[in-house]
């Protein structure tokens, strides 16, 4: 609801408050298409990323049988390392390093496979956790372009004609009390006329 009085003051401040919602509706528009855009990117890439992980369990799959053979401890995620991006004014996380947690692999004593197990494990890791960021990034991009899109509708939609509204209402009041006041002013003027000429 916009508040107002029927006076210039409120006249002016609310032309003024119109003309900055009217400059700041295309940027906020672009900014909403290159967050639409952006949302739609990272989407892709994590299925991109889902459908590589899935290629790839898919190629070991042969080896199913030896997995029960392997020692879990061998190999862990020790630190996943995320960098910031900032994306349309949102900040989103950017994959940098996987660290990884191993432990050696003693050739003479160990099947010899366990090594390029280790190798397979990293890529699998690797594949799931940058699916995961991209499915933030998605997430955060996509709650700031929600946002930006009730921001959009608001000043489209709410405050844009509202003010146009309110300042057409003002102009009208201000307009009928000066039609009043001349009225009245012609009228005063024709009551002294008179009155000089019946006082003659």
């Amino acid at each position: 609801m916009i508040k107002y009085q029927f006076n210039k003051t409120s006249l002016t401040e609310l032309g003024r408050q119109l003309k900055i919602r009217k400059n700041a509706l295309p940027t906020i528009k672009s900014k909403e298409s290159a967050l639409r855009l952006e949302v739609k990117n990272a989407k892709t890439e994590a299925q991109k990323q889902d459908k590589e992980l899935k290629r790839l369990l898919d190629s070991y799959s042969y080896m199913s049988a030896l997995w029960s053979e392997f020692d879990p401890s061998l190999i862990a995620v020790k630190d996943v390392n995320l960098a910031e991006q900032k994306i349309a004014g949102v900040i989103v996380p950017v994959l940098e390093s996987v660290q990884y947690e191993e432990s050696f692999v003693n050739l003479f004593t160990s099947p010899t496979w366990w090594a390029d197990g280790k190798k397979i494990l990293k890529g699998l890791a690797e594949t799931g956790i940058r699916r995961e960021v991209f499915l933030r990034r998605s997430e955060l991009l996509e709650r700031a372009r929600k946002k930006t899109t009730q921001k959009v509708n608001l000043y489209e939609k709410v405050q844009i004609p509202g003010y146009e509204e309110a300042i057409l209402k003002i102009k009208r009041f201000l307009e009928d009390e000066e039609n009043l006041s001349k009225s009245s002013q012609k009228i005063f003027k024709a009551r002294l006329e008179r009155e000089t000429e019946e006082q003659q």
